[in-house]
């Protein structure tokens, strides 16, 4: 059995998933702005996930802006059956790459058909509506008509299910006051332990949640005591973490992102990582101690 096929699966919708998958976001350049520095390294990161039998990917088309859904579609279209490709709308980015809010009904409705243009699909499987009141993490406030403008295009038949990402609960239980939410996408890892009562929450509604930076993003996680656990499991401190979000619940998917094709593989094989309880334990420290 493959690493990816030991993590089990989860659901998106009425799309069962393999619980390790894979975001595009690391293929576009510095700043996940411009084209990548080595475009075929790229496509065959791609064409390796899927070959490893990843069947989620994540992307978006203000990842570039463009880059990333093109490269997908250069890589896999046709797309195998069983792949799902997750899109997220709701940013723009400026020319100098800094992200903005577009949560306009228009703005949505041309992200979607920039986003179904670019992969190559009629329709898109999942759409992750990124709410931006505030960029760097969820703030409060009503998504009632940018979720009804998502949910005019679930009517149309452009979009089959709807996620939401960097929000709170009480935004999600206002959206699904509109449509079925079928994802929630918040940053999340072993360190970043703010929405633990939402993970949980949203497991008991059989509702997916797909942490991004799990493994600390742009400042990757540091912990003397992960550290010594990879030490005695013959595993990298990454692997580790992305194993414990495994254990954690569940409803997680991951997706953790690269640009290498090693790198890939060593993400995937946590997979293969069983955690004891005294692991967890001692893990679960490196939470409250941040």
């Amino acid at each position: 059995m493959s690493p990816i096929q030991k993590s089990g699966t989860f659901h998106l919708g009425d799309r069962p998933v393999h619980r390790l998958g894979y975001v595009a976001m690391q293929l576009a350049g510095p700043g996940v702005f411009g084209p990548p520095k080595d475009r075929d390294a790229a496509l065959a990161v791609l064409r390796a996930a899927v070959e490893s039998g990843v069947d989620h990917i994540d992307t978006s088309d203000f990842y570039g802006p463009h880059v990333t859904n093109q490269l997908i579609r250069e890589a896999l279209h046709p797309y195998r059956d069983d792949l799902v490709i997750v899109t997220k709308i709701g940013a723009r980015r400026d020319d100098k790459g800094g992200w903005l809010p577009a949560f306009s009904a228009d703005e949505l409705t041309g992200a979607v058909h920039d986003n179904l243009r670019n992969l190559g699909l009629d329709v898109l499987d999942v759409v992750n509506l990124r709410v931006m009141f505030d960029t760097h993490g969820p703030a409060e406030g009503s998504i009632a008509d940018m979720v009804e403008a998502v949910a005019e295009l679930q009517r149309k038949g452009l979009v089959r299910h709807v996620g939401l990402s960097n929000v709170t609960p009480a935004q999600v239980a206002e959206g699904r006051g509109i449509c079925d939410i079928v994802c929630v996408q918040n940053m999340y890892n072993l360190a970043k332990r703010d929405d633990d009562a939402f993970v949980d929450a949203l497991a008991k509604d059989g509702i997916a949640y797909v942490p991004f930076f799990p493994l600390g993003g742009f400042s990757p996680l540091q912990s003397d005591t992960l550290n010594e656990i990879a030490t005695r499991l013959d595993a990298t401190p990454m692997q580790v973490a992305l194993a414990w979000l495994l254990h954690r619940s569940p409803n997680i998917l991951l997706i953790p992102g690269t640009s290498s094709v090693a790198h890939l593989r060593e993400n995937l094989a946590a997979g293969d990582l069983v955690l004891s309880d005294e692991v967890l334990r001692e893990l679960d420290s490196v939470g409250k101690a941040a």
